[in-house]
């Protein structure tokens, strides 16, 4: 029997946890990271951010991609969750606090030269850690805007050289039983999302080890997870253990669940509405206020290049 549970986007406004301020606390990047945008691609930017100033704390370089909203509050958006190994609440948060960080290893397998085992601290040691602000989109209708810290996917795909055959990349995510109560059921565990080489490959694609200048959360998908802002944010996997190149298309986690609603490629487009509910607008956490969706989610300036010639049909895009 299927069960029917209220989502987290589902709750009203007073269920949200509240905005707190925030103070532009920060830490040494390198140490922190060491320790663990229907078809209109232009950016509208509010009023009071069209010259991206950064707000107090915030590099002026980690603006480059044009966030145009403020940020959302540090404590919001790490106790507004989807992490579905640990449960179904958006306040999974306290389930994932006993989530060992460390010791952490990512395997690299498929097509590569030479697979091989690294572990976490001897990947940032070989990467420059740099923060970036962007806007995350869920697909169910809300969204943030959050201070990452980490290195371009670019750098990952280099270090692991993949073999002229790769066409796709795919990151499996950590399933651990013993600490993941949230682990039972018919989901197809374990979390395997993908893209193309060519999406890794783009500057925007990102691979995150920390948040508001401190190592990543459990909760937010710690210590290293995918971050892929114009896509909707099921396709970031978390918690990532392994990455594998390979010739065909991954079947990935929610496309294998539910085929109908969510597919590989999963575009943020206002115009093309899930099959239960629509994507034209989406809800900012933290502060309830409701903002029009922008194709590719805003960033349609450095990725639609990726999709060009493509059919710009529903598959595209959800």
């Amino acid at each position: 029997m299927l069960i029917k549970r209220r989502q987290g986007w589902e709750a009203p406004g007073r269920d949200v946890t509240p905005e707190a301020a925030f103070f532009g606390r920060r830490a040494v990047m390198k140490g922190a990271g060491a320790i663990g945008g229907a078809l209109g691609l232009g950016l509208s930017l509010s009023p009071a951010l069209a010259d991206e100033a950064p707000p107090p704390g915030i590099p002026a370089a980690a603006m480059r991609f044009k966030p145009g909203r403020a940020l959302t509050a540090e404590r919001v958006a790490e106790t507004y969750n989807n992490f579905y190994e640990f449960s179904t609440d958006k306040d999974m948060w306290r389930l994932a606090q006993k989530f060992p960080q460390r010791p952490w290893s990512i395997s690299f397998d498929g097509m590569v030269e030479k697979p091989f085992t690294i572990g976490i601290d001897d990947l940032l040691k070989q990467m420059q850690v740099e923060e970036r602000v962007y806007r995350h989109r869920c697909v169910e209708a809300w969204g943030m805007t959050v201070p990452w810290s980490g290195f371009p996917l670019a750098k990952l795909v280099a270090l692991a050289k993949p073999t002229s055959g790769a066409k796709f990349i795919a990151f499996t995510s950590d399933e651990n039983p013993k600490v993941m109560p949230g682990l039972d059921g018919f989901m197809p565990w374990p979390y395997v999302e993908g893209l193309t080489l060519a999406e890794a490959n783009n500057e925007l694609a990102f691979i995150g080890t920390g948040l508001y200048g401190k190592p990543m959360p459990p909760q937010n998908g710690g210590p290293i997870r995918l971050i892929t802002p114009w896509k909707y944010g099921f396709k970031s996997g978390k918690s990532i253990v392994k990455v594998s190149f390979l010739e065909k298309q991954p079947k990935t986690f929610w496309a294998e669940l539910g085929p109908d609603e969510y597919g590989f490629w999963a575009n943020v487009n206002p115009g093309v509405p899930h099959p239960r509910w629509s994507q034209a607008q989406e809800r900012l956490i933290g502060t309830d206020q409701v903002v029009d969706t922008q194709i590719y989610n805003g960033y349609g300036e450095w990725v639609a290049s990726l999709y060009a010639g493509m059919p710009q049909t529903r598959k595209l895009f959800m």
